[in-house]
């Protein structure tokens, strides 16, 4: 186009993000901080997203391919000092979405994840230091796992929206500590405010991409006891796979609709994804019913499937409190 190229983005769809965070040497010696599998989809802003340290999902090959690449870019760019990539992972191929040689917003959690003081190495490395001084070892196996949270101001402004996309809204973020991701993640809800159900009702409404992933939410839900109310069409998905549901109307279908079903306290858990300007529109009266109910609600499958883990998680046993110290011993 002469003078005036075009740039053609692809949109990932279903794609993991992952955060990585390194530090790099004057001897192009790199050491991996961290690794953080976020669990909402790429696309929902990295502040936004909760991630997991170690990954939940991605197997050991992507995860050290993860770790080469970060290093290889580090010492390509001569960083020295803290650098931080995010990346997204879909069917097995890795892509590039953005390189910073800083110190990014994930690096506290890494510390408080792992024990290792990854600023202050870095600000020494920053200063001539090598990493062959510290005893690191970026390969090594956490027994833990650790689940960051962000915490969001919605309940603070009327008339905001709840959804989550590309501008970050979140103005905090908190941890989940513990053995398993399902019982880090339920922590992680309950240090954000979010009390998690363990039964009741849970309302499911999502576009239709995300209906195969909804029966599997709602078998999972019913055989924990749950009862499971959907709009029409989630609800016609949810027949057809043999699992009992009922069905309540939209809000613009009518009275009794859902929005009527939450703020009277008949629904426990609201799962609600949407596509498209008009249907964000037309659901946003259920996720402000459920924000101002205090009703737990995930606008993404990723979210809530985690959620719905944590909750099977706590009906397994009841969540432990211990000091950050009992997870590792730090050596510096």
């Amino acid at each position: 186009s002469g003078d005036n190229p075009i740039l053609i983005d692809q949109y990932l769809a279903d794609a993991i993000e992952v955060d990585v965070d390194c530090v790099a040497d004057a001897e192009g010696e790199v050491y991996v901080a961290g690794v953080m599998e976020h669990i909402e989809e790429a696309g929902i802003h990295s502040g936004d997203s909760a991630c997991s340290l170690p990954p939940y999902t991605l197997s050991p090959a992507v995860v050290n391919e993860l770790k080469d690449e970060t290093a290889a870019m580090a010492r390509a760019l001569k960083v020295r000092g803290l650098m931080n990539v995010q990346y997204a992972v879909k069917d097995g191929e890795i892509y590039v979405l953005e390189v910073n040689p800083r110190a990014s917003r994930t690096v506290p959690f890494v510390a408080k994840a792992t024990g290792v003081p990854v600023a202050k190495i870095g600000a020494r490395v920053m200063a001539g230091a090598r990493l062959s001084e510290f005893d690191l070892d970026d390969y090594a196996v956490s027994g833990h796992v650790a689940v960051k949270e962000a915490v969001f101001p919605f309940n603070r402004f009327a008339n905001v929206d709840v959804i989550l996309g590309p501008e970050m809204k979140s103005t905090g973020e908190v941890m989940g500590l513990d053995h398993s991701f399902e019982r880090a993640f339920s922590k992680s809800q309950l240090g954000a405010g979010v009390k998690l159900p363990m039964g009741g009702t849970a309302f499911i409404s999502v576009r239709d991409a995300d209906k195969g992933a909804a029966v599997t939410l709602a078998r999972r839900l019913t055989e924990m006891g749950f009862s499971v109310m959907a709009t029409r069409g989630t609800a016609a998905r949810l027949r057809e796979a043999g699992l009992a549901c009922a069905v309540v109307n939209k809000v613009l279908e009518g009275r009794p609709h859902c929005v009527d079903a939450i703020k009277s306290g008949e629904i426990q858990l609201v799962i609600n994804t949407t596509s498209g300007v008009q249907s964000v529109s037309d659901s946003f009266d259920i996720r402000r019913s459920a924000l101002t109910g205090g009703v737990p609600h995930y606008t993404t499958t990723a979210g809530a499937r985690a959620a719905v883990h944590a909750i099977g998680a706590m009906r397994a046993g009841t969540l432990d409190v211990a000091p950050l110290q009992s997870y590792f011993s730090p050596s510096f």
